[in-house]
């Protein structure tokens, strides 16, 4: 059941106001948060320009929603001030204890120069926002080829609709499955997944694409078993993660993958009708060039 944020909660001095949030209608039509499956808790999280859908028993973000507006987007000094959200139980966030002394990335779901646009002073809290742990998932920390493709998706994206009025939506959260590996008492998802979304003059209506990032091992099933059975007595031991690769796929297999409804997407998917016809369901890309849109 989709729970709001606890109600009376004192915010600490330096953490982020509650922002208005994802803007459904953003793009013109309607485009809403993906929407999770009955039982879940899940407590909705606005911030400035984003949202995050928090799983309170992974403690990380279901999925995040963030509205782009390139034609407002400003240039700020990165900073790196990761923080609790005081709105939230600090037992259901992973917090800083996940990536002490190891080589983990805190990967932000929501890319950080995303919502940070408008005003000085939105954007300075949008680029404040981006740095809750409630926005991190862990990640390799190898930067490859491929996660530079993943993380340069959104700029692609917005290059595409430039005649568009240069508006996104843009959906990003883990695949959570039953398999992934515990870690300081966190699961680590192996599978990152993104849908963009924008308005498309040429279909007059909501257009999608979807993608998936994999970072699971590249071992043997030997290697694998190892590995797994080392963690397992050496609880301060990172899981095996492998190389980053990059997909596009159906919207429709990410929303079966994640158990969150999204209809809208599923719909607007620019991608699925050239796959069906080939016969294929999902393309690893090496280079935008590769991408359907």
């Amino acid at each position: 059941m989709t729970q709001a944020p606890d109600a009376g909660t004192t915010a600490a001095a330096n953490a982020p106001a509650t922002g208005p949030g994802f803007d459904p209608g953003f793009l013109g039509v309607e485009c809403p948060l993906p929407a999770p499956g009955a039982g879940r808790s899940i407590r909705t999280l606005p911030y400035t320009h984003f949202s995050v859908l928090l799983d309170a028993e992974r403690r990380l973000a279901a999925a995040t929603g963030v509205n782009i507006d390139g034609r407002l987007l400003t240039d700020l000094a990165r900073g790196d001030d990761w923080h609790l959200d005081p709105r939230v139980p600090a037992d259901e966030q992973a917090g800083p204890e996940l990536y002490a002394r190891n080589d983990l990335d805190r990967g932000h779901l929501v890319r950080r120069r995303d919502p940070v646009w408008g005003t000085a002073a939105v954007a300075e809290r949008a680029n404040t926002d981006t740095f809750a742990y409630t926005n991190a998932a862990p990640q390799a920390a190898e930067f490859n080829q491929s996660k530079k493709l993943w993380n340069g998706l959104e700029d692609h994206v917005i290059a595409y609709a430039e005649a568009n009025l240069l508006k996104l939506s843009v959906f990003t959260g883990p695949v959570f499955d039953a398999s992934d590996p515990v870690y300081r008492g966190i699961r680590i998802p192996q599978r990152f997944w993104k849908v963009a979304a924008w308005f498309d003059t040429q279909r007059d209506g909501l257009a999608a694409a979807g993608f998936l990032l994999e970072q699971t091992a590249q071992l043997s099933g030997i290697d694998l078993e190892s590995a797994t059975s080392a963690q397992a007595t050496a609880p301060d031991a990172v899981p095996p993660l492998g190389p980053f690769r990059t997909f596009q796929l159906p919207v429709t297999d990410i929303a079966h993958a994640t158990d969150l409804a999204m209809p809208a997407l599923v719909t607007a998917d620019v991608y699925l009708p050239p796959l069906a016809a080939a016969g294929r369901r999902r393309v690893r890309l090496e280079h935008y060039g590769q991408v359907r849109l």
